[in-house]
Parts: structure tokens; sequence; C-alpha cells
């Protein structure tokens, strides 16, 4: 449900927030007060069109931002914040708790959020693709594990029909494919690379291009072990064996010296060896950069790095297998196509007897709430349409809602419904069957009870009421008899101020709401208007319990 509505600087609306509730929150007040541009605004909110002429005069933008309340969504916080702002130079911020989105990705967001009916937009029930959803939440659990199973396979068939399809041309373009991964494959075998082979180069590289600084600093290391520290400790140690027989303390000096003076010659061997290895010639470096270059040359082809390359020559070799045995490959992925397409045909065949059973069950109950609505001529009826072997993701039907509003008409898609008002009263009818099985948790009429009046008015009361039950409902109403059935009620006017106009909304309490239906009633505040509000106030609390 929307918790908040903030509305900055559109049409005569400079800045206002309406707290919404649960149930029926109903809006009323004059003429040009404001009211349908805050439905205007709402749709503004959901992705709809806008034109920069809707911006207060002397502003130089527009801000409609929303708090809304959704259990069990997609965001880790039950509350989601979504706002739009539109610039007078055209740009266009829309944000979903505070991350930038698209106009499209709001669009669909909301779609799941809210839903406008209203004389001249009814939003999802006017969208084909919306009936075969509703019909299927109508039947709920006796289609659900069916379609659960179905569109498992569906998945399946697609992906079998992508790679049967996935081929390579004709027999000389095939033959040119081989040759070209023949050629890499060859290409990376001969190059006989070994993991880490690249860094051991690189470090060979590295010590040949510092060589000779390498081979001075050997040399002067060996000549002052070998000619300074061998011989000093020589002479130190042939002094304290000397002497040793004196005390045993110079015996152990003696002996600690002597390991200290083998590790020093062997550590002197070990830098002669070393240097010794120091002696590069170009050839050999010339061997190191050649085989460098031809690495580098590799992973500019077929990787960053030689396992990659080595990867990639695993992956080209499985692609040559396929090629050469393509044939009996497609023909083991045509065998399992038909079997996984046997099966979504006959799993959408027991879909379809049930889409049929229940579309005639909808609509009879649909045809029941148009008659309440005082549309006896109408009927409604649900055309189902059957493709042998067209699948889609919902089986092999097409579903749509179709309507003819007076005796012996053709019925036609609810979409080519010239009248306002029928359309809103067909809406409200479908709406009403549909409530509990309806996922959009706001719903939103804007006048659709123009055209209405006497019973065919109070009925529709009667049904936004019970929808209000399942749904969040804002309803702009002209009526009486509706706006007396709100759970809130809220006045919209507009007051001038600084020689400007802006739009005020009020939140009544039970005195307000009473004057306020009175006015709508008859105009004016008197005692029997008021008496008369009475009266429909406590018809609909009456109903309600």
């Amino acid at each position: 449900m929307i918790n908040t509505l903030h509305i900055k600087n559109i049409g005569i609306i400079d800045d206002i927030n309406i707290n919404l509730n649960e149930g029926f929150n109903v809006l009323t007040g004059e003429t040009g007060a404001g009211k349908t541009l805050i439905i205007g605004s709402l749709q503004i909110l959901a992705g709809g069109r806008f034109s920069k002429e809707m911006i207060r005069k002397g502003e130089k933008n527009s801000y409609v931002e929303m708090s809304v309340y959704l259990p069990n969504s997609e965001y880790e916080d039950d509350t989601v914040i979504v706002s739009r702002e539109i610039n007078i130079n055209g740009k266009n911020i829309c944000k979903i708790n505070g991350r930038l989105v698209t106009v499209n990705e709001l669009k669909k967001f909301m779609g799941n959020v809210i839903d406008i009916h209203g004389q001249n937009e009814n939003q999802s029930i006017l969208d084909i693709g919306t009936h075969i959803e509703l019909l299927d939440d109508y039947a709920s659990e006796k289609i659900k594990d069916l379609k659960i199973k179905y569109q498992e396979l569906y998945e399946e068939y697609n992906k079998i029909k992508l790679e049967i399809n996935r081929n390579y041309g004709d027999d000389k373009e095939k033959q040119r494919k081989l040759d070209l991964l023949n050629y890499q494959v060859t290409e990376i075998e001969n190059a006989n690379l070994k993991i880490n082979e690249e860094e051991e180069l690189e470090n060979t590289r590295k010590i040949m291009m510092s060589s000779e600084k390498i081979a001075i600093n050997l040399s002067e290391a060996e000549e002052q072990l070998r000619e300074n520290t061998i011989d000093s400790m020589n002479i130190v140690i042939k002094s304290l064996e000397k002497i040793e027989q004196y005390n045993e303390e110079y015996e152990k000096i003696a002996s600690r010296l002597k390991e200290c003076y083998y590790e020093i010659q062997e550590a002197s061997r070990d830098i002669s060896c070393l240097n010794s290895d120091m002696e590069f010639n170009e050839e050999e470096q010339a061997k190191v950069e050649e085989r460098l270059d031809l690495i580098n040359s590799l992973k500019r082809k077929y990787g960053n790095n030689i396992k990659e390359i080595l990867d990639y020559k695993n992956e080209i070799n499985q692609e040559i297998f396929e090629i050469k045995n393509l044939e009996g490959y497609i023909t083991s992925l045509k065998n399992k196509f038909k079997d996984v397409e046997k099966e979504m045909k006959k799993i959408a065949k027991q879909i379809n007897i049930i889409r049929n059973e229940y579309a005639i069950e909808l609509s009879e109950k649909i045809n029941k709430e148009l008659e309440e609505l005082e549309m006896k001529s109408a009927r409604f009826s649900i055309n189902i349409e059957t493709s042998e072997d067209s699948f889609n993701k919902n089986g092999l039907d097409k579903v749509e809602f179709l309507i003819s509003t007076n005796i012996g008409e053709e019925a036609k898609p609810l979409i080519k419904i010239a009248s306002g008002g029928e359309m809103s009263r067909i809406m409200l009818a479908i709406k009403n069957v549909l409530a509990d099985v309806d996922k959009i948790p706001v719903i939103i009429f804007d006048e659709i009870d123009t055209g209405i009046s006497g019973i065919a008015a109070n009925v529709t009361g009667e049904k936004i009421k019970k929808i209000s039950k399942k749904h969040q409902v804002i309803c702009v109403t002209h009526l009486a008899s509706i706006a007396a059935k709100g759970d809130y009620n809220y006045y919209v006017c507009k007051e001038i101020e600084n020689d400007k106009t802006k739009t005020r909304v009020k939140q009544l309490n039970e005195e307000e709401v009473l004057k306020e239906i009175a006015r709508i009633s008859s105009g004016t505040v008197t005692d029997i208007s008021i008496n008369h509000a009475k009266e429909l106030r406590n018809m609909s609390l009456k109903e309600t319990a």
C-alpha cells in the first residue's frame, strides 16, 4: 500500500504531502481543484508520459515521490521509496530506493504496484497479455502445478531448439571452420606451453638484463669472503686451539667458530657457482626473448595467460569433435526435442481443459456483476484460441477478454469499447470478481462514476468498497453515495496565496465528511442535506457490517 505521496510543482500543485491508509481512500472536492492532477502525478510515477507544460509556471522542475509498503518484495526493507523528477530541459531522473533506474524499469516496477482506472485510463485490464494470467490466477491451485511442470519443459524446449538451430552453414563453410579450429589447436600445441613458464622466463630475462651488475657484485662478495673472512677466521681458530687446554671456554668458542667457518666456506662455493653461471651469451638471451614473444602472441589470440590459452585449446577440441560428429549429435537432440514437445503438448491440453472450464465460470460471475451494475444487456466472454504447435510460456493458448454491451452485437475486445463509463463498469466488474487473485496491491479509480447514478452508483460504491477489503483503493468521485462509503475521506481544494493558486489536501474528520457528502449531494450544506449524508453514511456502515 502507498503510505505517503509527495507532489511538487505539477500544474497548480506547489508542494503537497498526502498520508494514505489501508482500505477505501476517497478524494473529493470542487472541479479544477487538482484531484485529476493527483491521479496524473501517480501516472507519471508509474512511468507514464509527461509534458513539460505540466511543470508549475515559474518552476524549473516537477517532482513526485511515494513511499510504498511492499512486504515480501525483492527489497530488504518492506518500505520502498519511488521518485521521478522531470526538469524543464527534458532531463528525467527516476529512482527506486535511491538507485537510478530508466523509465522502462520504473514502469515495469510500478506495473506490479498500482493499477489506474478512469475515463481514459485502464492500465492492466486492457493489456491482452494479462488476460491469460488473470484467468490462470482465478483457476489457482487447479492449474498451478501443471503450469510449473510445463514451464520447466518449455525452458528445456527452448534450449534444445537453440542448440539445434546452432549450425556451421554448408559443407564448405563447415570445412573452413574446421580448418581454422585445427590451425588454432596446432599453433597452441606446437608452442608446448607449460603452466608458470611465463613467470620463470620473465625472471630469467630480468637476471639477463642485469647480468653485468650481478656478476660484479658476486665477484666482490666471493673475493671478500675468500681473502678476508675465511683467512681471518682460520687464524682465529688456530690461535684458540693453541690455548684450549687452559680453559674449556676457549675450546667452546673455537668449536662455534669452526661451524661458522664451514658455513662461510659453503656460502663462498655457492657464490662462486652462481658467478660462473652468469656467463650469458646473446644467443641464450635471444631465445628467452623469442619464447616470451611467442607466448605474448598466443595471449593476444587465445587468452590472458597460459592457463586460459590451454583451456581455450580444450574448448576448440570439443567444438571440432561436435562439428565432425554433428549429424549424430543433431539427431540425438531432435529425438530429445520430440520427447519434450510431446510431453509439453500433453500438459498444454490438460491446461486448456481447465482454462475453458474456469473461463465459463469466470464469465458467469462477471456477467452477474455487470447486471448488478445496471448493464443487463452486456455479455462478457473469454475467448481461448488454441494452436497445435505454437508453444509459448503459458502453453498453446491465447486468451482474450471480450464484451458485447448490447443485445445482438458481436463480442469485441475490451479495448474497442467506446464509452468510458461502460468501460469503467466493465473493469469494476472484472476487478471485483478477481479481487482475491489480483496481485496488484493498489487500485486507483479516477471518476469512473461519470455517467452513472441511482442504483448503479450505489452498487458501484459497494463493489469498490468490497475491492478495498483486499487492496488499497484510492478513488476520485463526485457521487455522494460513493463518498459515503470511504474509510478515509480527503478534501481537495485550491486557494490563492501571493497571487498564485495552490492545491491543498486535507483528511476529513467524521463531521467534515458528513458536510462534504452533503455538499456533493445537494450543492449546499443544510440540515436536510446533512441528514441525508448521515443516512448514506449509516447505510454504508450497515453494508460493511
